[in-house]
């Protein structure tokens, strides 16, 4: 778990149900085009049900880590990051994110990226963070330079929307090296 000025960041729990489908929900359009999977998985309360145990078992199996973003004065989930697409013999993992509309443009998502990124570095051992975006996705590539992620190249239709539409992604890495201080 970690902690910084008024969030938590923390692994998703089966408690979470409720709050994260609601999550999801309520950010349903801004999440369609490039959160594919997880609109998918999560039509109705049943099926978000089954997905969080997906997730849960790729916990156990350390092929998948979800986290929740908590804002601590209102107990709301505000925000979703997760490890994907893990390699564990270079080590290497895909971080995915997005944050609640009514808290996006605030700082909030670079505060958590920037504490998550340290602690994948110094907690699960990794030594290198990449994530993949769209170019049109202005406000996840701000927040990846602002943590200290570079562009290291643009992966050609490297990703199918949940619309079928094959699109190039901007491939950003982070290594410890370059990892920005903790903020707390």
């Amino acid at each position: 778990m970690l902690q910084f000025e008024n969030y938590t960041l923390r692994l998703l729990q089966a408690s979470d149900l409720n709050d994260y489908y609601q999550m999801v929900m309520n950010n349903r359009d801004r999440l369609k085009k490039f959160f594919a999977g997880t609109i998918s998985r999560t039509n109705s309360l049943e099926e978000t049900r089954e997905f969080m145990l997906e997730m849960e078992e790729g916990v156990q199996n350390k092929s998948y880590f979800p986290y929740v973003l908590i804002d601590n004065e209102t107990k709301a989930l505000i925000g979703f990051y997760d490890l994907k697409n893990i390699e564990w013999s270079v080590p290497k993992t895909e971080i995915g994110f997005f944050i609640d509309a009514n808290y996006a443009g605030k700082g909030i998502g670079t505060k958590a990226l920037k504490e998550f990124s340290s602690h994948c570095f110094s907690d699960h051992g990794f030594e290198k963070l990449f994530l993949r975006t769209h170019q049109s996705n202005h406000g996840a590539r701000k927040i990846a330079e602002n943590c200290g992620f570079e562009i290291e190249g643009t992966l050609r239709k490297d990703y199918r929307t949940s619309s079928g539409e094959l699109v190039d992604v901007l491939y950003y890495g982070l290594i410890p090296d370059t990892n920005v201080e903790s903020i707390s």
